[in-house]
């Protein structure tokens, strides 16, 4: 048995003066009471939450998901968990088939491996967006859904994606996303230049996501004098439309941040990195997607950028950082901050029952960090055990 002690516990409202057991990889009790004979972990007066879950990082560290190895998946995955990232989800861009499937297995077999974060899956990002709304995606894959491709590489990967971003108004969408949902997966409006009725029709079909607010999607439009709602406003308008947020200082203002907040509310916002090969890695030139033929871009100012600055290409965030400005710059509490990077994030993914809160019964997945948000722990369950790592 493990005992944290001496730590600010980050429940629906902040405990303080209660203790955390761990047994057996999960949570034995959130208590005021102390725990005879276990080893005890003196957390310092530092807040313990739920481990922070990105469900949209292509990368880290220098290594990208889409690199073709396994090293490359370990290596950016270790370096997100030393920022507080318990769960994740490799995220691919839009490449060809044999690419998007060899990202998968190797997300697979990383994940086996004793000292990695969660992976429970994967994200495919495309590569059926709209040409339109691109951004980073290369458009030489970009293309409609073909029932036949979407299929095979559903049935190759045996349950192994759990998201699927696509943009709606294409031909074949609406099917496409009514095939995720009855496969589990999780559909998400994405790199898309939709209007409000191309968002409604697969809405209707178990849509409930939208990729990066704001990014890579069209928004109002006038046609002949008459205003079209577009992504944007569809993300506002269906109350139960969940969004993503880049939430690393760069893409989105403080002021946009705090009307997204405003209009859709901590149960509805999902925190991402949209990390890249360039997260955690200093200024300088980089490339995303694979590293032998990626896309060139330049890290400056924080962010990842096309070479000729015309469009992000993906951010050079860490989960922390995501956490210090909502909480920070944004103005929103640490327990509303914590909700939006570990149990909505679960709740999209199906593993509200077992990961994002502290509570009875959940997977130990939990981080220690200070009042700057700085981690000093991560304890991942893997298998029956939890696993401690220091920083």
């Amino acid at each position: 048995m493990l005992e944290l002690i001496n730590g600010k516990i980050i429940a629906d409202r902040v405990l303080e003066g209660w203790n955390l057991w761990i047994e057996g990889g999960r949570i034995a009790a959130v208590t005021t009471r102390d725990c005879p004979g276990a080893q005890v972990i003196d957390a310092g007066g530092a807040y313990i939450a739920p481990g922070f879950i990105d469900i949209h990082t292509h990368g880290g560290g220098g290594y990208d998901f889409m690199d073709g190895t396994v090293e490359a998946v370990c290596k950016a995955a270790s370096m997100h968990m030393s920022h507080g990232t318990t769960t994740l989800l490799p995220t691919t861009l839009s490449y060809g088939v044999d690419s998007i499937e060899a990202a998968i297995r190797h997300a697979r077999e990383a994940g086996d491996k004793p000292d990695m974060p969660n992976i429970p899956g994967v994200h495919l990002e495309g590569p059926y967006f709209s040409l339109k709304q691109a951004g980073a995606q290369d458009p030489a894959y970009i293309k409609s859904p073909a029932k036949a491709e979407y299929e095979g590489i559903t049935e190759r990967a045996k349950g192994f994606i759990k998201r699927w971003s696509f943009a709606p108004e294409l031909e074949g969408a609406k099917e496409f996303c009514e095939y995720l949902t009855k496969h589990g997966i999780s559909p998400s409006i994405g790199h898309s230049d939709a209007e409000y009725a191309d968002v409604l029709k697969v809405y209707e079909k178990g849509c409930r996501m939208v990729t990066h607010l704001y990014s890579g999607m069209s928004g109002i439009v006038r046609k002949n004098a008459y205003r079209v709602l577009g992504v944007v406003e569809s993300a506002y308008l269906l109350d139960d439309m969940a969004v993503e947020v880049i939430a690393d200082g760069c893409h989105l203002p403080v002021e946009l941040l705090q009307l997204i907040y405003k209009g859709k509310g901590a149960d509805k916002i999902c925190l991402v990195t949209d990390s890249m090969r360039g997260a955690g890695m200093p200024d300088g030139p980089s490339i995303l997607g694979r590293k032998q033929d990626g896309m060139p871009c330049i890290i400056e100012d924080g962010v990842a950028k096309l070479t000729d600055r015309s469009a992000f290409a993906g951010s050079t965030a860490t989960f922390d950082r995501l956490v210090r400005i909502m909480h920070k710059n944004v103005g929103i509490s640490i327990e509303e901050c914590v909700k939006m990077a570990s149990t909505t994030p679960a709740r999209m993914i199906g593993l509200s029952g077992c990961k994002g809160r502290l509570q009875e019964g959940y997977d130990a997945d939990i981080v220690v960090f200070d009042e700057d948000i700085q981690v000093k722990k991560v304890f991942v369950k893997k298998g029956d055990m939890v696993r401690m790592h220091c920083y």
